[in-house]
């Protein structure tokens, strides 16, 4: 999400439908970009990661719409971001 908030999530701690989990985090994030951006914008470029997690371990699934040093891109700056969170307001 864009703004990284968690207060609107359910307890990750029951188990739900993997598939629904996604949706609602995509429907979040294009709330938050409707709540920023207003109504004149177009999708550009993205990149989704997410962690599949399974009895017998995790991975990562990385997926995006453009040429991969685009991608990469894009993850050193969403890397920024993440970190300057982390930072006192």
């Amino acid at each position: 999400m864009a703004d990284g908030g968690d207060e609107d999530r359910e307890d990750d701690s029951v188990e739900r439908d993997p598939r629904a989990k996604l949706l609602e985090e995509v429907a979040a994030q294009m709330d938050a970009i409707e709540a920023d951006f207003g109504d004149d914008f177009e999708i550009g470029n993205f990149v989704t990661v997410v962690e599949v997690v399974r009895p017998d371990g995790a991975g990562i699934r990385v997926r995006g719409n453009q040429q991969p040093w685009v991608g990469i891109g894009m993850l050193r700056v969403a890397e920024k971001m993440l970190e300057g969170q982390d930072e006192p307001g």
